[in-house]
């Protein structure tokens, strides 16, 4: 059997195993083994002990249960509360008013979550209720929701790169640092979408009382602890305070802080924060094994070889390369999550990536865009799911509530390919 036939007999039989709702981790394991087993001499045995040592034993990788746990902590805590009662009087003016809420609330809980998912979750807890109950369109509310959630994966800090920095030996704080500006690019794109979509259809948008200044500012109280934690996290980073797993320990530490000074914290609250982090954290060490494990079957099996000078005889462009492997990341992501995408294919494709002078740390903002593109588009796309559970209309009508802002996204790479300095700036400033 070819290299090719090969691929993609592992390819289908990936997508069987998981179409019968086989754990991805799992599905991994199970082809890495059957494809060492097949076509290698490889003892599987020592493999899998070596390569689960290999993926697990990194420094980098103790600030991912962190973070995950920050998270975890905010979400049971009156963050999603504070948020609308601090965001709503400063935002209700804009064309589109409260539906801005959906992407702000997204962009600072993002900022302290790291999660698309768990942002969806939180923003959606809070803002849904409220802008229903005031007559906003259905469909923007769901559709402004789906976007911004993706935020999660790409504003700092970032569960998706803390995994890219570990499986391609990339910095995580630059790769931190450099998710801050396209994050603040795509704020800035979905809020002028809902600006102009209020300027053409006033009718929709239901009237908001104007607010004073001072009940604004007032208001705004609410927001600083969330400010505070924030800039204690990404600016000890930055400023070379800490490094990000020292980061992750401190932002623990202000999350429980902010969560007893708000009356939050309770033992059930603290217990079941910590069981969501371990769980979350077992689910993406176990994805990293088998993407690794099979990552190596492959290897053995002489397929990553075959797929570089298969792309290396095309001759590609780096566009027409960054063309390709946007086309290849979005299908990939109707099936895969999008930590499996990145674990299963950066062995992959980053040398042919370092090959055509592509920065590494440019190309993981890049690559996170793209699989936050994957997170609204079904049928594997998690924001999807949660947004479903939370409104129970069909997910391929969600799906086309999110079309906007995946167009969105898609104008955003072109952005960042046009003018790489938009990633690159702030990391390169950081380094002087």
């Amino acid at each position: 059997m070819t290299e090719l036939w090969l691929t993609l007999a592992i390819f289908i039989g990936l997508i069987a195993l998981l179409a019968m709702g086989i754990w991805v981790g799992i599905a991994l394991l199970i082809v890495g083994l059957i494809s060492l087993l097949l076509f290698a001499n490889a003892p599987a045995g020592i493999v899998l002990a070596t390569t689960t040592w290999g993926t697990l034993n990194s420094w980098s990788l103790a600030a991912l249960p962190l973070f995950i746990w920050m998270g975890e902590i905010l979400f049971r805590s009156r963050l999603s509360t504070t948020l609308f009662s601090g965001l709503a009087p400063w935002l209700g003016g804009l064309p589109g008013r409260l539906l801005h809420v959906n992407i702000f609330g997204s962009a600072v809980f993002a900022a302290v979550s790291g999660s698309s998912a768990a942002t969806a979750a939180t923003i959606g807890k809070m803002s849904m209720p409220e802008l229903r109950r005031r007559g906003y369109p259905e469909r923007l509310m769901i559709g402004t929701l789906a976007g911004s959630a993706t935020l999660g994966l790409l504003i700092p800090p970032s569960i998706i790169l803390i995994v890219y920095g570990v499986a391609t030996d990339q910095s995580i704080a630059r790769l931190f640092i450099a998710g801050i500006a396209p994050g603040a690019l795509l704020v800035a794109l979905f809020a002028g979408y809902v600006i102009v979509w209020g300027l053409l259809n006033p009718s929709l948008v239901p009237r908001e009382e104007a607010s004073s200044l001072r009940f604004k500012l007032r208001a705004s109280r609410d927001l600083l602890p969330v400010i505070g934690l924030i800039v204690g996290v990404i600016g000890s980073v930055y400023a070379g305070l800490a490094s990000p797993t020292d980061a992750a320990a401190l932002g623990v530490v202000l999350a429980l802080l902010l969560t007893a000074i708000q009356g939050d914290l309770t033992w059930s609250v603290f217990t079941a924060g910590l069981l969501g982090a371990v769980k979350t954290s077992c689910m993406i060490g176990l994805i990293l094994v088998g993407a690794g494990f099979l990552t190596v079957a492959m290897g053995f099996a002489g397929i990553p070889r075959m797929i570089a000078s298969w792309i290396g005889e095309l001759g590609l462009t780096p566009g027409e390369l960054l063309i390709a492997l946007t086309l290849f990341f979005v299908v990939l992501g109707c099936f895969l999550d999008g930590i499996s995408i990145v674990v299963l294919t950066t062995s992959i494709i980053m040398p042919m990536v370092l090959q055509a002078g592509i920065d590494p740390i440019w190309f993981g903002i890049y690559l996170v865009l793209v699989v936050e593109m994957s997170q609204i588009t079904p049928p594997v796309g998690f924001n999807l799911f949660v947004l479903q559970t939370m409104t129970q209309r069909n997910i391929l009508q969600i799906a086309l509530d999110a079309v906007p802002f995946f167009l969105l996204m898609v104008f955003a790479i072109v952005l960042i390919t046009w003018m790489p300095e938009i990633v690159l700036t702030l990391p390169n400033m950081m380094g002087r």
